[in-house]
Protein backbone atom coordinates (compact mmCIF):
# COMPACT_ATOMS: atom_id res chain seq x y z
CA UNK A 1 0.00 0.00 0.00
CA UNK A 2 1.49 3.34 -1.08
CA UNK A 3 1.24 6.66 0.75
CA UNK A 4 -1.64 8.65 -0.78
CA UNK A 5 -0.81 11.98 -2.43
CA UNK A 6 -2.20 15.20 -0.98
CA UNK A 7 -4.46 15.75 -4.01
CA UNK A 8 -7.30 13.36 -4.79
CA UNK A 9 -6.50 11.06 -7.71
CA UNK A 10 -8.52 11.05 -10.92
CA UNK A 11 -10.16 7.74 -11.80
CA UNK A 12 -12.03 8.76 -14.94
CA UNK A 13 -13.09 11.91 -16.72
CA UNK A 14 -16.46 12.94 -18.11
CA UNK A 15 -15.49 15.41 -20.80
CA UNK A 16 -13.17 17.75 -18.94
CA UNK A 17 -14.72 16.96 -15.53
CA UNK A 18 -12.48 14.68 -13.42
CA UNK A 19 -14.04 11.93 -11.31
CA UNK A 20 -11.70 11.50 -8.34
CA UNK A 21 -11.69 8.76 -5.73
CA UNK A 22 -12.61 11.34 -3.05
CA UNK A 23 -15.56 12.50 -5.16
CA UNK A 24 -16.68 8.90 -5.57
CA UNK A 25 -16.61 8.53 -1.79
CA UNK A 26 -18.71 11.67 -1.38
CA UNK A 27 -21.26 10.41 -3.92
CA UNK A 28 -21.43 7.09 -2.07
CA UNK A 29 -22.13 8.95 1.18
CA UNK A 30 -24.87 11.06 -0.41
CA UNK A 31 -26.43 7.98 -2.05
CA UNK A 32 -26.39 6.17 1.30
CA UNK A 33 -28.29 8.92 3.09
CA UNK A 34 -30.76 9.32 0.21
CA UNK A 35 -31.55 5.61 0.45
CA UNK A 36 -31.84 5.81 4.25
CA UNK A 37 -34.19 8.81 3.97
CA UNK A 38 -36.31 6.94 1.43
CA UNK A 39 -36.55 3.87 3.68
CA UNK A 40 -37.55 6.05 6.64
CA UNK A 41 -40.27 7.73 4.59
CA UNK A 42 -41.60 4.38 3.42
CA UNK A 43 -41.43 3.02 6.95
CA UNK A 44 -43.38 5.94 8.42
CA UNK A 45 -45.99 5.95 5.64
CA UNK A 46 -46.62 2.23 5.39
CA UNK A 47 -45.74 1.12 8.90
CA UNK A 48 -42.86 -1.14 7.84
CA UNK A 49 -39.30 -1.38 9.21
CA UNK A 50 -40.46 -0.36 12.72
CA UNK A 51 -37.11 -0.99 14.42
CA UNK A 52 -35.22 0.90 11.74
CA UNK A 53 -37.60 3.86 11.99
CA UNK A 54 -37.33 3.92 15.80
CA UNK A 55 -33.54 3.84 15.54
CA UNK A 56 -33.56 6.74 13.07
CA UNK A 57 -35.88 8.71 15.36
CA UNK A 58 -33.55 8.07 18.28
CA UNK A 59 -30.57 9.32 16.29
CA UNK A 60 -32.40 12.49 15.21
CA UNK A 61 -33.63 13.15 18.75
CA UNK A 62 -30.11 12.73 20.11
CA UNK A 63 -28.72 15.11 17.50
CA UNK A 64 -31.47 17.60 18.32
CA UNK A 65 -30.74 17.46 22.05
CA UNK A 66 -27.01 17.97 21.45
CA UNK A 67 -27.78 20.87 19.12
CA UNK A 68 -30.03 22.47 21.72
CA UNK A 69 -27.18 22.41 24.25
CA UNK A 70 -25.27 24.79 21.99
CA UNK A 71 -28.09 27.02 20.76
CA UNK A 72 -29.82 27.33 24.14
CA UNK A 73 -33.34 27.03 22.72
CA UNK A 74 -35.22 24.37 20.79
CA UNK A 75 -36.49 26.66 18.04
CA UNK A 76 -33.02 27.46 16.75
CA UNK A 77 -31.93 23.87 17.34
CA UNK A 78 -34.64 22.67 14.96
CA UNK A 79 -33.61 25.28 12.36
CA UNK A 80 -29.89 24.52 12.58
CA UNK A 81 -30.12 20.73 12.82
CA UNK A 82 -30.29 20.09 9.04
CA UNK A 83 -27.02 21.98 8.52
CA UNK A 84 -24.99 20.92 11.55
CA UNK A 85 -26.48 17.43 11.81
CA UNK A 86 -26.16 16.84 8.07
CA UNK A 87 -22.51 17.92 8.11
CA UNK A 88 -21.83 15.68 11.12
CA UNK A 89 -23.35 12.57 9.52
CA UNK A 90 -21.76 13.22 6.13
CA UNK A 91 -18.27 13.73 7.57
CA UNK A 92 -18.63 10.79 9.95
CA UNK A 93 -19.80 8.41 7.21
CA UNK A 94 -17.07 9.56 4.83
CA UNK A 95 -14.36 9.14 7.47
CA UNK A 96 -15.56 5.69 8.49
CA UNK A 97 -16.07 4.57 4.90
CA UNK A 98 -12.35 5.03 4.40
CA UNK A 99 -11.68 2.32 7.00
CA UNK A 100 -13.59 -0.43 5.21
CA UNK A 101 -11.55 -3.40 3.98
CA UNK A 102 -10.42 -2.83 0.41
CA UNK A 103 -10.30 0.95 0.67
CA UNK A 104 -6.86 1.96 -0.53
CA UNK A 105 -6.08 -1.47 -1.99
CA UNK A 106 -8.91 -1.93 -4.54
CA UNK A 107 -8.75 0.39 -7.51
CA UNK A 108 -7.67 0.82 -11.11
CA UNK A 109 -4.16 0.41 -12.49
CA UNK A 110 -2.78 3.26 -14.54
CA UNK A 111 0.82 3.51 -15.77
CA UNK A 112 1.82 0.69 -13.42
CA UNK A 113 0.38 2.47 -10.38
CA UNK A 114 -2.71 1.52 -8.38
CA UNK A 115 -5.22 4.33 -7.92
CA UNK A 116 -7.54 3.45 -5.00
CA UNK A 117 -11.21 3.36 -5.91
CA UNK A 118 -12.28 5.00 -2.67
CA UNK A 119 -10.63 7.71 -0.58
CA UNK A 120 -12.24 9.59 2.33
CA UNK A 121 -13.87 12.69 0.87
CA UNK A 122 -12.62 14.74 3.82
CA UNK A 123 -9.02 13.94 2.84
CA UNK A 124 -9.58 16.15 -0.23
CA UNK A 125 -9.11 19.84 0.53
CA UNK A 126 -11.69 20.78 -2.14
CA UNK A 127 -14.39 18.90 -0.23
CA UNK A 128 -13.50 20.37 3.17
CA UNK A 129 -13.27 23.85 1.64
CA UNK A 130 -16.77 23.48 0.19
CA UNK A 131 -18.10 22.37 3.59
CA UNK A 132 -16.39 25.27 5.36
CA UNK A 133 -17.69 27.87 2.90
CA UNK A 134 -21.18 26.42 3.21
CA UNK A 135 -21.06 26.59 7.02
CA UNK A 136 -19.87 30.21 7.15
CA UNK A 137 -22.23 31.39 4.40
CA UNK A 138 -25.13 29.68 6.19
CA UNK A 139 -24.27 31.53 9.41
CA UNK A 140 -24.52 34.86 7.57
CA UNK A 141 -27.74 33.84 5.82
CA UNK A 142 -29.38 32.97 9.13
CA UNK A 143 -27.96 36.13 10.71
CA UNK A 144 -29.48 38.27 7.98
CA UNK A 145 -32.82 36.51 8.36
CA UNK A 146 -32.84 36.88 12.16
CA UNK A 147 -31.48 40.43 12.57
CA UNK A 148 -31.94 42.14 9.22
CA UNK A 149 -29.29 43.55 6.91
CA UNK A 150 -28.39 46.69 8.89
CA UNK A 151 -28.16 44.93 12.25
CA UNK A 152 -26.14 42.04 10.88
CA UNK A 153 -23.81 44.16 8.76
CA UNK A 154 -23.14 46.47 11.71
CA UNK A 155 -21.41 43.59 13.48
CA UNK A 156 -18.65 43.90 10.90
CA UNK A 157 -18.71 47.38 9.39
CA UNK A 158 -20.21 49.82 11.90
CA UNK A 159 -21.51 52.38 9.42
CA UNK A 160 -24.44 53.17 11.71
CA UNK A 161 -21.99 54.16 14.47
CA UNK A 162 -20.40 56.79 12.22
CA UNK A 163 -23.82 58.20 11.36
CA UNK A 164 -24.73 58.49 15.04
CA UNK A 165 -21.36 60.02 15.95
CA UNK A 166 -21.92 62.95 13.59
CA UNK A 167 -24.37 64.36 16.15
CA UNK A 168 -21.83 64.17 18.99
CA UNK A 169 -18.83 66.09 17.75
CA UNK A 170 -15.36 65.41 16.28
CA UNK A 171 -14.11 63.12 19.04
CA UNK A 172 -17.11 60.80 18.69
CA UNK A 173 -16.58 60.73 14.92
CA UNK A 174 -12.92 59.81 15.42
CA UNK A 175 -13.84 56.95 17.75
CA UNK A 176 -16.51 55.74 15.33
CA UNK A 177 -14.02 55.74 12.45
CA UNK A 178 -11.60 53.66 14.52
CA UNK A 179 -14.41 51.20 15.23
CA UNK A 180 -15.21 51.17 11.52
CA UNK A 181 -11.61 50.25 10.69
CA UNK A 182 -11.65 47.50 13.31
CA UNK A 183 -14.81 46.17 11.68
CA UNK A 184 -12.87 45.37 8.53
CA UNK A 185 -10.67 43.09 10.65
CA UNK A 186 -13.83 41.17 11.51
CA UNK A 187 -14.32 40.51 7.80
CA UNK A 188 -10.83 38.99 7.68
CA UNK A 189 -11.75 36.84 10.67
CA UNK A 190 -14.65 35.40 8.68
CA UNK A 191 -12.19 34.28 6.02
CA UNK A 192 -10.06 32.81 8.82
CA UNK A 193 -13.07 30.76 9.93
CA UNK A 194 -13.27 29.18 6.49
CA UNK A 195 -9.57 28.32 6.46
CA UNK A 196 -9.69 27.01 10.02
CA UNK A 197 -12.64 24.69 9.37
CA UNK A 198 -11.21 23.55 6.05
CA UNK A 199 -7.60 22.87 7.04
CA UNK A 200 -8.36 21.36 10.46
CA UNK A 201 -10.62 18.70 8.97
CA UNK A 202 -8.42 18.02 5.93
CA UNK A 203 -5.17 17.90 7.92
CA UNK A 204 -6.40 15.46 10.55
CA UNK A 205 -8.07 13.07 8.10
CA UNK A 206 -5.24 13.14 5.57
CA UNK A 207 -2.66 12.58 8.32
CA UNK A 208 -4.66 9.54 9.41
CA UNK A 209 -4.63 8.20 5.85
CA UNK A 210 -0.86 8.57 5.68
CA UNK A 211 -0.47 6.86 9.07
CA UNK A 212 -2.63 3.92 8.01
CA UNK A 213 -0.72 3.56 4.75
CA UNK A 214 2.57 3.39 6.64
CA UNK A 215 1.27 0.90 9.24
CA UNK A 216 -0.33 -1.39 6.64
CA UNK A 217 2.85 -1.26 4.61
CA UNK A 218 4.92 -2.46 7.57
CA UNK A 219 2.61 -4.87 9.36
CA UNK A 220 -0.33 -7.13 8.65
CA UNK A 221 -3.07 -9.04 10.46
CA UNK A 222 -3.68 -7.91 14.06
CA UNK A 223 -1.08 -5.13 14.40
CA UNK A 224 -3.03 -2.45 12.44
CA UNK A 225 -6.29 -3.07 14.37
CA UNK A 226 -5.56 -0.56 17.21
CA UNK A 227 -4.68 2.08 14.61
CA UNK A 228 -7.92 1.40 12.73
CA UNK A 229 -9.84 1.84 15.99
CA UNK A 230 -7.95 5.08 16.59
CA UNK A 231 -8.89 6.32 13.12
CA UNK A 232 -12.55 5.53 13.79
CA UNK A 233 -12.31 7.64 16.95
CA UNK A 234 -10.54 10.47 15.12
CA UNK A 235 -13.21 10.40 12.41
CA UNK A 236 -15.95 10.80 15.03
CA UNK A 237 -14.06 13.56 16.85
CA UNK A 238 -13.44 15.56 13.68
CA UNK A 239 -17.10 15.27 12.63
CA UNK A 240 -18.14 16.47 16.09
CA UNK A 241 -15.70 19.41 16.09
CA UNK A 242 -16.84 20.59 12.66
CA UNK A 243 -20.53 20.34 13.62
CA UNK A 244 -20.02 22.13 16.95
CA UNK A 245 -18.05 24.98 15.36
CA UNK A 246 -20.74 25.34 12.70
CA UNK A 247 -23.38 25.48 15.42
CA UNK A 248 -21.44 28.12 17.34
CA UNK A 249 -21.16 30.30 14.22
CA UNK A 250 -24.88 29.94 13.54
CA UNK A 251 -25.78 30.68 17.16
CA UNK A 252 -23.59 33.78 17.47
CA UNK A 253 -24.83 35.14 14.14
CA UNK A 254 -28.48 34.90 15.24
CA UNK A 255 -28.10 35.82 18.92
CA UNK A 256 -30.47 38.75 19.37
CA UNK A 257 -29.84 39.05 23.09
CA UNK A 258 -26.12 39.66 22.63
CA UNK A 259 -26.91 42.14 19.88
CA UNK A 260 -29.39 44.02 22.08
CA UNK A 261 -26.84 44.27 24.89
CA UNK A 262 -24.29 45.71 22.48
CA UNK A 263 -26.87 48.22 21.30
CA UNK A 264 -27.55 49.39 24.86
CA UNK A 265 -23.82 49.76 25.52
CA UNK A 266 -23.41 51.87 22.39
CA UNK A 267 -26.38 54.04 23.25
CA UNK A 268 -25.18 54.62 26.80
CA UNK A 269 -21.67 55.45 25.57
CA UNK A 270 -23.06 57.99 23.14
CA UNK A 271 -25.45 59.47 25.67
CA UNK A 272 -28.52 58.33 23.78
CA UNK A 273 -29.96 56.13 26.49
CA UNK A 274 -32.02 57.89 29.12
CA UNK A 275 -31.34 56.47 32.59
CA UNK A 276 -34.40 55.38 34.50
CA UNK A 277 -35.59 57.87 37.15
CA UNK A 278 -36.02 56.55 40.68
CA UNK A 279 -39.62 56.26 41.74
CA UNK A 280 -40.86 59.00 44.06
CA UNK A 281 -42.24 58.12 47.40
Amino acid sequence: MTIPPAAAETLWTIGSFPITNALLNAWAAVAFFVIVAGLIKIGVRWGVFPRFVRFAEAVVEWLLSETQKVTGDRERAVRFLPIAGGAFLLILFSNWLGQLPGTGTVGVWRAGELIPLLRPATSDVNFTLALAIGAVVASHAYGLAALGFVEHASKFVNVRGVWRAIRHGPMAILVALVELAIGFIEIVSELAKVLSLCLRLFGNVFAGEVLMAVILGLFAYAVPLPFIALELLVGAVQATVFAMLTLSYLTVATDKREHEEEERDVEEAEGLAIPAQPARA
